[in-house]
């Protein structure tokens, strides 16, 4: 193993979303920075009538607006950029437009769309002689399926692009899916092997000077170390750190979803009125965001810390299965049965029919544009 991602370690972490002018800054960029020197770069690419410029500095623009969590302006800048690259011909950066506005449909839970739009930024890619786009779109594609619950369908793809990641010597990426297999395992209950995936990335991630990858990597080492062995001290000061790097760099989604998981933490501990307040929290800026899967997930952790704290059965059970429906709506496999076992743990089940089941009951989520985007997706076309 050590063997294998010591080319990844040795590398640093490179942020490729920034690009013509803004190439030289790095992948810890504070987002008020990126998205200043963007704006300030892509008024001059404007004024000089360089479209491929406007193309790239607007990527930068739409990427940061996107975690910042500026959904509608982030919408306006990557649609902007990719007219800039159409109107240059440029279809790597069509392609680079394309990925950002896919990466923030699944970010607003638009599945459906984030796979249309990642396939064809992976075609473009490979097109356009691109391979860097192109596997970023394809981990999009392998991201938006693992968000889904469909772990069949891209497990092989996550472990294709994490060798692919390897040989390439791209510790960014190599992060990136050693994380989403880790979550996977540790979503199925496989914990010794989730930790063991988590701290890799973690340690190749601080080698490669990552430190967006080096939070995520802590939040899911203190997740299983909470789940797994009831260490909640420990949980919380990883915890403690990652959201130190997330405020360094604003990064608004990973610091909600780094209070959602203190929820957890606190929750399992019996901590309940500590974990209703994280909930809260990550709640209120969850919805700040317009970020609906987050918004769902942290309603359901605050459902159960007020349960735990003497609400009445009857309006936990109506919320709960409000929850189901729309999570469901999202298009997340394992809601249903999240939600049940949570009514099941409360003691206010069985709950009434919210209305809003998938079709099919217990069937594949995934949408006919996600299936074929994925059957489509070949690594060895990175070449």
């Amino acid at each position: 193993m050590a063997s294998q991602v010591s080319e990844a370690k040795r590398a640093k972490a490179s942020a490729p979303e920034y690009q013509g002018a803004l190439g030289s800054l790095s992948v810890n960029a504070s987002l008020p920075e990126v998205l200043a020197r963007g704006v300030e770069e892509l008024q001059a690419a404007e004024q000089a009538g360089d479209r491929r410029e406007m193309a790239r500095c607007g990527l930068a623009v739409a990427e940061a607006y996107r975690r910042l969590g500026r959904i509608e302006e982030a919408d306006r800048a990557w649609k902007a950029s990719y007219r800039a690259a159409r109107s240059d011909g440029h279809e790597g950066a069509m392609a680079w437009a394309l990925w950002s506005g896919g990466t923030l449909a699944r970010q607003r839970g638009a599945f459906a769309l984030a796979y249309r739009l990642l396939g064809l930024a992976a075609e473009m890619g490979e097109r356009g002689g691109d391979v860097v786009v192109r596997g970023y779109s394809l981990a999009g594609l392998a991201e938006t399926g693992r968000i889904q619950g469909d772990y069949e369908a891209v497990g092989r793809l996550h472990e294709q692009l994490l060798a692919e990641a390897r040989r390439r010597g791209e510790a960014r990426h190599t992060v990136w899916a050693l994380e989403g297999i880790a979550q996977m395992h540790r979503n199925t209950g496989a914990y010794d092997e989730a930790l063991a995936l988590f701290e890799e990335a973690a340690e190749t991630a601080l080698r490669a000077d990552d430190r967006r990858g080096w939070a995520w990597a802590l939040r899911g080492i203190a997740d299983v170390v909470s789940v797994r062995d009831g260490q909640v001290e420990r949980a919380l000061s990883l915890l403690s750190q990652a959201e130190e790097a997330c405020r360094e760099m604003r990064l608004s989604s990973a610091l909600a979803y780094n209070h959602k998981m203190r929820g957890n933490v606190l929750y399992r501990a019996g901590r309940y009125a500590e974990a209703r307040e994280l909930y809260a929290r990550a709640l209120e800026e969850f919805r700040e965001m317009e970020e609906p899967r987050g918004t769902a997930l942290s309603r359901l952790g605050l459902v159960k810390a007020r349960a735990r704290l003497g609400r009445e059965a009857a309006r936990s059970a109506a919320e709960l299965a409000e929850l189901r429906s729309i999570l469901d709506g999202i298009g997340l496999r394992h809601a249903r049965e999240m939600v049940d076992k949570a009514a099941a743990e409360l003691g206010v089940g069985p709950l009434p029919d919210g209305g809003g089941d998938v079709p099919g009951g217990g069937g594949p989520v995934l949408p006919a544009s996600g299936a074929q985007a994925l059957r489509a997706a070949r690594v060895e076309g990175l070449r």
